[in-house]
C-alpha cells in the first residue's frame, strides 16, 4: 500500500497495531467492521471514533487494525491511542487538537501485582479474634 502509516497504541495489557491510509473512512479491526467487532458496546465505539471525530478526518482515511491482549475496553482504548498517533504522523497539525483532549498520552495505569501474605494486591485476610 502506498502512503501507509503505522502506529502502535497501548492500554493495560492490550496492544493495537494501526495502519492508516488515505481513503473513504472505512475501518477494519481484526478483519471485522467496527460494529461487528464491538457489537452493542456503543460507548466503546465512540471512544474508538473519537480521534477521527475531533480531527475531522473520519471521511478521508481508511484504518486497518489488529488488537491483542486484554478485554474489549482495554483494546478499544489502545485502538484510540494508536489511531491518534497515526493521525499525527499523517497530518502533524491535528496534534494541537488531539493533545488537549488527552488522546496522545498513553494511559499507564495497569493492574497492581499481588503481594505475598495478601489475598489480592492490598486486601488482607479476614481477622479472627478467636
Amino acid at each position: 500500500m502506498a502512503n501507509t502509516i503505522y502506529a502502535t497504541g497501548k492500554r493495560k495489557a492490550s496492544i493495537a497495531k494501526v495502519w492508516l491510509t488515505p481513503g473513504t473512512g472505512k475501518m477494519t479491526i481484526n478483519g471485522l467492521s467496527l460494529d461487528a467487532w464491538l457489537g452493542g458496546l456503543e460507548a466503546k465505539k465512540l471512544r474508538v471514533k473519537q480521534p477521527l471525530a475531533v480531527s475531522k478526518l473520519s471521511e478521508s482515511v481508511d484504518i486497518v487494525a489488529t488488537t491483542l491482549g486484554g478485554g474489549f475496553g482495554g483494546q478499544a482504548d489502545a485502538l484510540r491511542h494508536g489511531i491518534s498517533k497515526a493521525l499525527v504522523a499523517f497530518n502533524p497539525e491535528v496534534k494541537a487538537v488531539l493533545k488537549p483532549e488527552g488522546m496522545m498520552t498513553r494511559d499507564s495505569r495497569v493492574v497492581e501485582r499481588k503481594k505475598p501474605g495478601k489475598r489480592k494486591a492490598r486486601r488482607s485476610r479476614q481477622f479472627s479474634k478467636r
